[in-house]
């Protein structure tokens, strides 16, 4: 080999000639050095990652140094050979281990996924399948004078990236949020569209709220696939997890009571003078900040083409399903009723309406929005024919409604304060190894109190007040045949001397005498 053919190699590889002679010498001596240019020789005692290492990597977090004492004192102990030098079991390590693995081993499987490679599904067509979620927004929204984080459920469709439903709520979602979410995703009238229609699949990452009966029921009624995937696995619906930190980094964040906002000092608190949000005023930023992005914004797959443009391009026909229609499949089914004379009894209420006049002793079909309790949809039970809602009767003010809340919240923090100092126990400082010490001293007298009052209280609770049947009446009242055999045969005992035996005497037959009454039938 010339010098012209190692001033090539070592111009293409980007290295010195010196380096590419290094090789070559290194190559005359071991054949086996040519498959690796540039790495150490191979020997048979150098110092190799065992699954003992392992194992003492994981239970020290990735601490070198650590694992490194630890092979230390077990060779002293002579349990094993001595160890190399840190820096040679630094390069072992990293050497024999992959960055998924050192990650893993130190932090644990969540950080070894970042250190893996995803495979992006291929484009398929509108509606082929959609994408949701929950999030939780890091921004605090003054609801009803509480700071609160809402939570954001909404569908995406994989095709377009289009932001296709969307709902909000002030507290934690729930099966309520979903159909709120998923009507609003179906529908393409106003205000809704032109996103839209029924998908052919949803996937949902095992969330109880998806995947609730009613839920479930109203995506088989809608004929739409529901693909559970399996737990901790975000990059199988990609597209609705990079929305999520998407609409945090392009509006969140610059929003009032953005909770994860760097504070001046060295407490991150919130400013006591902050001005948050209202609940409506954030919802409807919101969805301003949706129809943005699906008309205005320009995903980085879609290759300078807003949602709305590869919706439009897209020649796919749609499913459509009636408001009404769709308004039924995504109510919960309560059963049938028989309206009465009282409205239908459901949930031990009453719920009545004005179509329900002239119809009391029909059978009906009572429909209900979870969560929304104040109305109820009807339907007649035989035909289906929908018939009208029904409000709830003697319905609270808006003034008692607050009054019962703000007396539970009360009774909560109370109960709750009470309960944290019954499981509050104290125990003494030590200096030097001893078994723990309880404080806290009790008289005999407390103790004995307080466990009279447990004692008490747990017979209260096991106590059955009809275990003892009632004592038969008198053979002279009339009693029904159903309660007369509920009693016992035998006659109740005679009640001791006193006062109340005096105002009542006994009549001959040993029963009470009945009270003597004046002209106008009043007792005397």
């Amino acid at each position: 080999m010339t010098s012209r053919h190692v001033r090539l190699m070592a111009e293409s590889l980007e290295v010195t000639e010196r380096t590419v002679w290094r090789w070559l010498a290194a190559a005359e001596r071991d054949e086996s050095a040519a498959a690796e240019p540039g790495a150490r020789a191979q020997s048979k005692d150098r110092f190799t990652v065992t699954s003992e290492v392992r194992r003492l990597l994981a239970l020290w977090k990735g601490n070198v140094a650590a694992v490194h004492r630890e092979l230390t004192a077990r060779a002293v102990r002579g349990e094993g050979e001595p160890p190399p030098s840190i820096p040679t079991l630094h390069r072992a390590i990293q050497r024999d281990l992959t960055p998924g693995e050192r990650a893993g081993l130190a932090k644990g499987e969540r950080a070894a996924r970042k250190h893996d490679v995803f495979l992006a599904r291929p484009r398929g067509w509108r509606n082929q399948a959609w994408e949701t979620d929950h999030m939780q927004a890091p921004v605090l929204v003054d609801v009803d004078g509480t700071a609160r984080r809402p939570w954001i459920t909404w569908f995406t469709d994989c095709a377009t990236n289009a932001i296709t439903g969307v709902a909000v709520t002030p507290v934690h979602p729930s099966r309520e949020s979903v159909l709120s979410a998923l009507r609003s995703a179906v529908l393409r009238e106003d205000p809704y569209g032109p996103f839209g229609g029924l998908p052919e699949k949803v996937r949902v990452d095992r969330g109880k709220d998806f995947l609730s009966r009613t839920v479930t029921a109203a995506f088989d009624l809608l004929d739409v696939t529901v693909e559970d995937l399996p737990a901790y696995t975000p990059h199988l619906k990609g597209t609705v997890e990079g929305l999520n930190r998407a609409v945090e980094s392009m509006f969140l964040a610059a929003l009032p009571g953005y909770a994860r906002q760097p504070r001046p000092g060295k407490r991150a608190s919130r400013p006591k003078d902050e001005v948050l949000l209202g609940f409506e005023d954030f919802t409807a930023r919101l969805l301003a900040w949706t129809s943005w992005w699906n008309t205005e914004h320009c995903p980085a797959p879609l290759r300078g083409r807003t949602p709305l443009e590869a919706w439009q391009d897209d020649p796919t026909p749609l499913r459509d399903v009636p408001a009404t229609d769709l308004w039924t499949f995504t109510l919960e089914d309560a059963g049938t009723r028989t309206l009465s004379t009282r409205g239908i009894r459901f949930r031990r209420r009453d719920y009545v309406g004005a179509w329900m006049t002239g119809q009391a002793g029909i059978q009906v079909r009572v429909r209900f929005m979870p969560h929304h309790d104040h109305r109820i949809e009807v339907y007649h039970a035989a035909t289906g024919r929908y018939l009208g809602p029904a409000d709830l009767a003697d319905r609270a003010t808006e003034e008692q409604v607050s009054a019962v809340r703000r007396a539970r919240a009360a009774r909560s923090r109370r109960l709750k304060k009470d309960l944290e100092a019954s499981q509050r126990e104290r125990y003494a400082a030590v200096n030097q190894p001893e078994a723990p010490r309880r404080l806290g001293a009790l008289t005999t007298a407390q103790a004995e109190a307080e466990l009279a009052q447990a004692t008490d209280t747990d017979l209260s609770q096991l106590s059955l007040p009809d275990l003892i049947p009632p004592a038969a009446p008198p053979a002279g009242w009339r009693t029904p045949a159903s309660l007369a055999a509920l009693t016992t045969p035998d006659r109740p005992t005679s009640l001791p001397s006193g006062r109340d035996s005096a105002s009542a005497p006994d009549g001959p037959d040993g029963r009470a005498a009945r009270p003597t009454t004046d002209k106008d039938g009043d007792a005397s």
